[in-house]
């Protein structure tokens, strides 16, 4: 267990000698932040890892890189916080968005302004509906148009998929989600697919901007990714058997979860996942917006809590939660699949069905 360090400074070598910047002062690193980083990088396969104070910091620090007049394109059907906050952003500083289906590669193809658009955001897979674009396939038409690819990669995990490997240029994490993995830490990382100007332009915002991990928050992250490959193993081989249950049942007008031979993307998700198809999915239900809330309100093990990733199974009614601007269908139920028994979890989702 490595020790905490909260120093803020550090001595320098000799008179006339600084030590390395990501050690001299606590803004720029520290040493429990670099041991999660260098152990974040190795499972990505990436060049360098960054950790965050949140995974909106990382978000802003590759957004600050953008200039005026330059072109983003963003997954429509996204995580709609990010969605928010990389409009308006964008917005403010004269950065054109388009919002486009990243499973499609042909609107891909249609939206891209080669020579303007300078980055795309991705997500594997999409919040909340779960679907799976082909991150090859993309790397490939974004590079071509001369931008560089990023992949929200949350929900995936390095334990299920690598999108650097695959030819994304960034990845990012809510590290408080499955990286952390108990719920009791607000953390980001970005890992980059190679070190150059903007990565380097990145780390300076980091400093700039006072978004570094602290020494305990880091602390936490190592600890939290002892058990990662073991927590999601197993959330992710429940949120199968929930989602192949959820299908036969009559209330239930659809199931969204790649796992799944009739997802749309089911083949692709086989293809580039790697051990299971997530802990994550969404069901609707046949009794429209007022059955959603019964059973999310009837669930005893499900907490009804906005989060995901964690050692509990957590219930949302996701139109509530992102109020009138949501795409999402109002009958829809987001389920995050803990690390209790799949048994428990599948009686407390029939009790709550059969009382709706």
């Amino acid at each position: 267990m490595p020790p905490i360090q909260p120093g803020v400074t550090a001595l320098g070598h000799g008179p006339a000698e600084l030590p390395d910047m990501a050690g001299f002062y606590a803004r720029s690193g520290n040493a429990a932040a670099g041991m999660a980083e260098a152990l974040l990088a190795e499972l990505e396969g990436a060049a360098a890892t960054a950790c965050f104070s949140a995974g909106a910091a990382a978000a802003q620090a590759v957004l600050a890189g953008l200039q005026p007049g330059d072109h983003l394109l963003l997954e429509a059907a996204g995580y709609y916080e990010f969605r928010e906050v990389i409009s308006r952003f964008c917005a403010r500083w004269g950065i054109a968005v388009s919002l486009v289906d990243m499973t499609d590669p042909a609107a891909v193809a249609a939206a891209l302004r080669p020579g303007q658009t300078r980055l795309a955001w991705a997500e594997l897979p999409t919040n909340p509906l779960w679907r799976v674009p082909d991150i090859a396939g993309l790397a490939r038409l974004v590079h071509g148009a001369g931008g560089k690819l990023l992949v929200d990669a949350t929900v995936a995990t390095p334990v299920l998929a690598r999108p650097i490997a695959l030819g994304a240029d960034w990845v990012l994490h809510s590290a408080t989600k499955y990286l952390n993995g108990h719920g009791d830490l607000v953390a980001g990382a970005l890992s980059c697919a190679r070190l150059d100007d903007d990565w380097t332009e990145i780390l300076r915002h980091r400093t700039a901007a006072g978004t570094l991990l602290p020494p305990f928050e880091a602390w936490l992250l190592l600890r939290g990714m002892r058990t990662l490959a073991l927590r999601v193993e197993a959330a992710s081989r429940t949120a199968l058997r929930l989602a192949t249950w959820l299908a036969t049942q009559p209330a239930v007008s659809a199931v969204h979860y790649p796992g799944l031979p009739a997802h749309p993307q089911h083949a692709l998700a086989a293809a580039q996942l790697e051990g299971g198809f997530g802990a994550m999915l969404s069901f609707q239900l046949t009794g429209g917006r007022a059955a959603a809330l019964w059973v999310a309100e009837r669930t005893k093990i499900f907490r009804r809590a906005t989060s995901l990733g964690s050692t509990e199974s957590l219930v949302e009614h996701r139109r509530s939660t992102e109020g009138d601007s949501s795409l999402c269908p109002d009958d829809l139920l987001r389920l995050s699949i803990g690390i209790e028994h799949a048994g428990d979890l599948l009686d407390d989702l029939a009790a709550a069905l059969a009382a709706a």
